[in-house]
């Protein structure tokens, strides 16, 4: 199997530029994921948002997920666990509003690196949805614009820590999904692995690189594109050694942003005899449904969505 897509975003500005946004195709139409280097978000910040989340994971968190375990009898599981996750989590949200402020038992030195962070992330993530605009030979800012909304995209960090589990056989890290959204951006642990993507019917281990981004497209994408990129189904391997950090970061649409497939590839598609295959709707509505069916299949999703969009069309602003 091909090597996982490692992109080097400094010959995004040199003479491999062609070459590179190849391979940013590639990986978007064959992988659905791949992770960047030299993104412009320097090593020493990183190093900070990796060190501070460790230390909150300790002196908050820690004894919280020791405690649960207990009252979950999860410590010595005989049968396979298939309704829990062995995560310990938080969640930040940035925009439309930031809520940082109201996050208990955060250190202040930890809301400002975060918050600081997450202003980073939103300045890659607009700039990688550029990037895949020129592969797609949509205007720049066509995607921006498609997750804008009323009060612009939506934002937000899901903080994790996947602590040593002694039975994996038995509990996943993370079930497998795909994820709902637009573009996730993570921050994952440089030494203890985990992260797995499904790939022509197998599990692929996604390699902690350290300072590295893990790029990773959600289902929104896969209908603004008809299906010319796809979300890709993964997961997270329990461990029995190592605490393994994941900090992920979705940039999402709008809750009232309404979301269908991107009329000059559907009108190309046309003219190649190519069948409108994905819904138009709210995305508010699909993150309802989501909710009920994470851990199941994308199509029925978009099924119902479509079954839905029939019964009551949507106006397109």
């Amino acid at each position: 199997m091909a090597n996982f897509p490692v992109i080097n975003m400094e010959k995004l500005s040199g003479e491999e530029r062609a070459a590179t946004m190849d391979q940013i195709k590639d990986a978007c139409e064959n992988w659905g994921f791949f992770e960047v280097m030299n993104h412009g978000i320097p090593h020493d910040f990183m190093d900070t948002v990796e060190r501070l989340t460790k230390e909150h994971y300790k002196k908050c968190m820690e004894q919280r997920f020791k405690e649960l375990v207990a009252s979950k009898a999860l410590e010595g599981l005989q049968a396979e666990v298939t309704d829990m996750d062995w995560e310990s989590t938080f969640h930040l949200r940035h925009l439309p509003q930031s809520n940082i402020a109201q996050v208990p038992d955060l250190s202040d030195e930890y809301r400002k690196v975060m918050k600081e962070f997450a202003l980073k992330l939103e300045k890659l993530a607009e700039e990688l949805l550029d990037l895949l605009c020129e592969n797609l030979g949509l205007e720049k800012g066509y995607l921006k614009k498609a997750f804008y909304g009323a009060k612009g995209p939506t934002f937000g960090t899901k903080v994790a820590n996947y602590p040593p589990c002694p039975t994996p056989e038995k509990i996943k890290g993370l079930r497998a999904h795909t994820d709902a959204g637009g573009i996730i951006l993570l921050l994952q642990d440089p030494q203890v692995s985990g992260l797995q993507l499904l790939k022509d019917g197998e599990w692929v281990d996604v390699p902690p690189l350290r300072h590295s981004i893990v790029i990773n497209l959600g289902d929104q994408l896969e209908v603004i594109t008809n299906g010319k990129y796809k979300s890709v189904e993964h997961r997270v391997i329990a461990q029995t050694h190592g605490a393994r950090m994941s900090i992920a970061s979705f940039y999402n649409p709008g809750s009232d942003a309404v979301i269908y497939p991107a009329p000059a590839l559907t009108e190309k598609e046309a003219a190649e005899e190519k069948q409108l295959l994905y819904p138009k709707f709210v995305f508010e509505d699909y993150m309802k449904l989501y909710a009920a069916l994470k851990f199941q299949a994308k199509e029925p999703r978009f099924e119902a969505m479509k079954a839905r969009e029939t019964t009551a069309p949507i106006a397109t602003a």
